[in-house]
């Protein structure tokens, strides 16, 4: 149950910041040692609490002082290859794709075909809307939708009768393409059939909200139409589900759908059509008189002319490109954090500043001030664990660190004493800022616990012995 907490805490601090899930975790091992010591020494742990809730808002605020711009491709590169492990070519790579998209543009991985890495920039659009049920996913190791060359059919309209969807259903399944359903919604019968059909296998489909309400989402449907090469299937203009055909999709080389976002990769919209939807909609940010208007309306010229930039991944057999994917993946969420919100001296070094700089923090007793203690000393454990990891001695390294000032750390690669911007090892502020969060948060949930309820673990089927070549199949009945 405790590791399963511990496995929340690394879950929560990578779904805010896309990283810092090992941070979280030694963060978290450091406050629940230290807190549980001071309750068995007789403290009050709801007063624990406070003083370690206390030293951790106060820690954040000094990390937001300490926080530095991430601005420049060189410091967007240098994030990144801290967050690949040290891959250089990552780091460039990543930096390299928000030149050619900018800050806020799209960037997808996907599987390369040879050995080497490389970056694409592909007409292609995101909207803020996820799948409408778990049950199409169909890469459990990201929990997203993954949609190779499918059809894409857009209906301005609540779909729950699977009826007048069989017509396009069967059209799609005899061209043994994937189909994404992009509507007003899809739910009840429809939604059930679609996720029986994608589990059996018949036919690949996903479906997903319509992003916007209203006129914004009609328009919206128009933009997703104009890039895919679709019709908006509409009763305003006398369109009926049951009589579309193929020719009424829309297709893409690609569609990827997690759980709150929607990308169309390379759809096969006329360029034509696209630079003169483009253009109609810089005429309405010309009339439109609210701000909030002209907001929505460039972020829809941002959708549809920013493209999205594609980072192939090589490697030289499947389980590395796994795992150089998964690297990938974490760089580009701690690039994107670090622009967000800035960054701070890497290897440990800042929660060790933050915390020299809250010792004279107290609170309202004394408990809460050994709450507070408990935090501070915390806030060295990253550090320490990197040194013990390199090898070296974790107390001498920490005195010497914190007998410097301001950015001096260690370098564990070179075991080198220095500058760590000038080294190149930055961390993400919201990457620190999330793990301390979420670990404090945890940690005081384990220390003002007493007791924990759970089922009893259910036990393995019997081995039922050896039967011809079929020996080690008695105890599979757990996996059934």
């Amino acid at each position: 149950m405790g590791a399963q907490m511990v496995k929340e805490v690394a879950s929560k601090a990578n779904d805010a910041a896309g990283d810092g899930t090992t941070t979280a975790t030694v963060l978290a091992q450091a406050i629940i040692t230290e807190g549980l010591k001071a309750v068995a020494a007789g403290m009050n742990p709801m007063d624990l609490k406070r003083g370690i809730d206390k030293a951790v808002a106060s820690a954040v605020e000094e990390l937001k002082a300490l926080s530095v711009p991430c601005s420049d491709s060189k410091a967007i590169a240098q994030v990144g290859t801290i967050s690949a492990n040290s891959d250089e070519t990552v780091g460039k790579l990543i930096a390299e794709a928000m030149d050619k998209v900018g800050k806020e543009g799209v960037i997808t991985v996907e599987d390369g075909t040879g050995l080497e890495d490389e970056l694409d920039v592909v007409e292609g659009m995101q909207f803020d809307r996820g799948y409408l049920s778990p049950y199409f996913i169909n890469k459990p190791e990201t929990g997203a939708v993954e949609l190779e060359s499918p059809f894409i059919l857009l209906a301005d309209k609540k779909i729950s009768n699977i009826r007048e969807m069989l017509p396009v259903l069967e059209a799609v399944a005899k061209a043994g393409k994937p189909l994404v359903i992009i509507a007003e919604d899809v739910e009840g019968e429809a939604l059930a059939t679609l996720v029986v059909n994608t589990m059996r296998g018949i036919v690949k489909v996903a479906a997903v909200k319509a992003p916007g309400f209203g006129d914004r989402r009609k328009a919206m449907l128009q933009d997703i139409a104009t890039l895919t090469g679709g019709t908006v299937i509409s009763e305003e203009i006398g369109m009926e589900l049951e009589k579309a055909t193929l020719e009424d999709l829309g297709q893409a080389k690609r569609v990827v759908i997690n759980k709150d976002t929607t990308t169309i990769i390379d759809g096969v919209g006329e360029e034509a059509a696209i630079q003169g939807r483009v253009g109609q909609i810089r005429k309405q940010i010309e009339e439109a008189t609210s701000d909030y208007d002209r907001e929505k309306l460039q972020e829809r010229v941002a959708k549809l002319a920013g493209g999205v930039a594609v980072i192939k991944v090589g490697a030289a057999t499947e389980v590395e490109m796994k795992e150089k994917k998964a690297r990938v993946d974490d760089a580009l969420h701690a690039t994107r954090a670090a622009v967000e919100e800035g960054v701070v001296a890497g290897g440990g070094v800042a929660l060790v500043r933050v915390a020299a700089k809250l010792a004279g923090l107290t609170a309202q007793n004394e408990d809460q001030n050994v709450g507070i203690k408990v935090a501070l000393r915390a806030m060295e454990a990253p550090l320490r664990q990197i040194v013990s990891n390199a090898g070296e001695e974790p107390s001498v390294v920490a005195n010497n660190v914190k007998a410097g000032e301001g950015n001096y750390g260690y370098n564990a690669a070179t075991e080198e004493y220095g500058n760590m911007i000038d080294f190149g090892i930055l961390d993400p502020t919201k990457v620190t800022r999330s793990a301390l969060q979420y670990a404090a948060s945890v940690a005081g949930l384990m220390i003002t616990t007493e007791c924990m309820v759970t089922d009893l673990p259910k036990g393995d089927a019997p081995d039922l012995g050896a039967a011809g070549g079929m020996g080690g199949m008695g105890g599979m009945g757990g996996m059934m």
